[in-house]
């Protein structure tokens, strides 16, 4: 099935680099310092995690293929999402996912995020850019492999009853997909990421941390 979806659904698009060479640049690498380890779940074409500044950079996917796309440095591991005990504990300081937890279940996605609270540092961090049911709710299940919903609402409250503080909420961040009306260019983009209104926005962006044990 793994397969399949990459031959169909999510196929290699050169416009998916010039957005995340871009995202990085202007958006994602003021919050990763140079000295910091980085883990990308579901890494897939590997479009971000190859264009992060950092001293270490991981990427995860159960997708057999993705190590080829992946930069000499990026460090791949093939497996399944909830299953993170390849990393030490207290080891990373950014985890990102994109497009990712709606398509396994609640569980798996608790199970996940208890594993990363001890694989995370003290200070470390974990951002979730994913489609907001609340204004795509229209082409959602377009995607015959979403399994479960959420809005920019609910997804902050199922981060705070897994035990994590949100510390940024962007309900309208992107536009679903790489095949909306507006032209894929470095200065559209950076326009877009500057501007208060955001039209056809309609995926959100989290970032969270977890509460310390002992809050």
């Amino acid at each position: 099935m793994t397969d399949r979806y990459f031959q169909t659904r999510f196929t290699e698009d050169p416009r998916r680099e010039i957005l995340w060479r871009t995202l990085v640049r202007h958006y994602f690498q003021s919050q990763i310092p140079d000295e910091a380890s980085v883990l990308e779940l579901g890494a897939g074409y590997g479009n971000f995690i190859n264009n992060v500044r950092a001293r270490r950079r991981i990427a995860q996917d159960q997708w057999p293929e993705f190590p080829k796309h992946l930069e000499p440095g990026v460090e791949s591991h093939v497996g399944p999402l909830d299953d993170v005990s390849f990393l030490d504990d207290n080891s990373i300081d950014f985890v990102f996912a994109s497009n990712l937890f709606e398509h396994v279940s609640q569980e798996e996605f608790a199970t996940v995020l208890k594993q990363l609270r001890q694989k995370l540092k003290p200070d470390g961090t974990i951002t979730l850019l994913q489609p907001n049911y609340y204004y795509a709710f229209r082409e959602y299940f377009d995607d015959y492999t979403h399994k479960t919903v959420y809005s920019h609402l609910s997804l902050c409250d199922f981060l705070q009853a897994n035990s994590y503080e949100v510390i940024t909420c962007k309900p309208r961040f992107l536009p679903l997909t790489l095949k909306s009306r507006l032209k894929v260019s470095p200065f559209l983009i950076r326009m877009y990421l500057l501007s208060p209104v955001k039209p056809l926005g309609k995926q959100m962006l989290v970032r969270a941390r977890p509460v310390p044990q002992n809050h």
